[in-house]
């Protein structure tokens, strides 16, 4: 069989499936649905619905004790499947996500933010998105310019409240002010006067270190975005050390994490952070080195 063949049998089938009274076509044997039209040309967010509640499975064999386990949780659960496949709507939502993700990762935090919320701005050694990515040592250090501006703001300081955008820029906007407000207010509770707070660019968690050498503050709080997944984009964590300084080890730190809408909402996790930040001046440790009665 030759080209024009070939050509003439598709030519001809063409024809015969647009016949006038030919059956309606079939997907993988499948019923055939037409797309539904869209009114007024505007299609549905599919990141606003709310995955505890998404529940696509059919005829489930107890669909109602499924469905209040997904309420406990916003993990894919429960997405139902077209033959071996995700469904069309679990699909387009987990690309929604995943882009959202990528989106707050490579996205800078606004350049007035600092500016509109108090904050001083300061920067790490890192010059560009690229680098910080992909130097996290650059992240945690600063040169002499910024080394000054820090040492002037938080002169005779005991306790520090940083806030520093990390791997996302959506969780710093959405929830590093209303915590930081939170946290000031529970600490003036206790007694506990902050002063001004710095903003850092580029920031990794052992930037919290170096600023403890040049400071010798007591304690250092900081708030910073965490690496987004399929869940949120928004994360942010209180990352605080007592007596910090670079190479102290990890362990030495205590973690306030999932702090997003989500999950442990701002204003909730400041006043949490507060009562922790005065146990650990009280007891004078951070980490695996704070009691566990100071973590209830």
């Amino acid at each position: 069989m030759n080209k024009e063949e070939l050509k003439t049998i598709v030519a001809q089938m063409l024809r015969e499936m647009h016949t006038d009274g030919a059956p309606e076509p079939q997907v993988k044997s499948s019923e055939y649905k037409p797309t539904q039209p869209v009114s007024e040309g505007i299609l549905p967010d599919i990141t606003a619905v709310d995955l505890r509640q998404q529940y696509l499975v059919e005829q489930p064999h107890n669909g109602a004790a499924f469905q209040a386990l997904k309420a406990k949780t916003p993990a894919r659960l429960g997405v139902g499947r077209a033959g071996p496949r995700y469904k069309t709507a679990t699909f387009l939502r987990f690309r929604a996500d995943h882009a959202a993700a990528q989106d707050s990762v490579f996205s800078d935090v606004p350049e007035d933010y600092a500016k509109a919320h108090g904050f001083i701005p300061v920067q790490t050694m890192c010059t560009s998105k690229d680098e910080y990515l992909t130097r996290p040592d650059l992240g945690r250090r600063f040169d002499e310019a910024n080394q000054r501006v820090i040492k002037e703001v938080c002169a005779n300081q005991r306790v520090l409240l940083l806030i520093g955008d990390g791997l996302s820029s959506e969780a710093i906007t959405a929830n590093a002010a209303p915590c930081a407000e939170a946290i000031r207010r529970g600490l003036k509770n206790y007694g506990i006067e902050l002063g001004r707070s710095l903003y850092i660019k580029y920031c990794r968690v052992g930037a919290s270190d170096h600023i403890g050498d040049l400071t010798g503050c007591e304690l250092v709080c900081l708030l910073v975005g965490e690496r987004p997944g399929l869940v949120t984009n928004g994360s942010m964590s209180a990352y605080i050390t007592y007596k910090p300084y670079r190479g102290i080890p990890e362990s030495k730190r205590t973690v306030v994490s999932n702090i997003h809408s989500q999950g442990l909402p701002a204003q909730e996790a400041g006043i949490k952070i507060a009562a922790l930040i005065d146990r650990m001046l009280k007891q004078k440790a951070s980490g695996l080195d704070l009691s566990r009665e100071a973590l209830t």
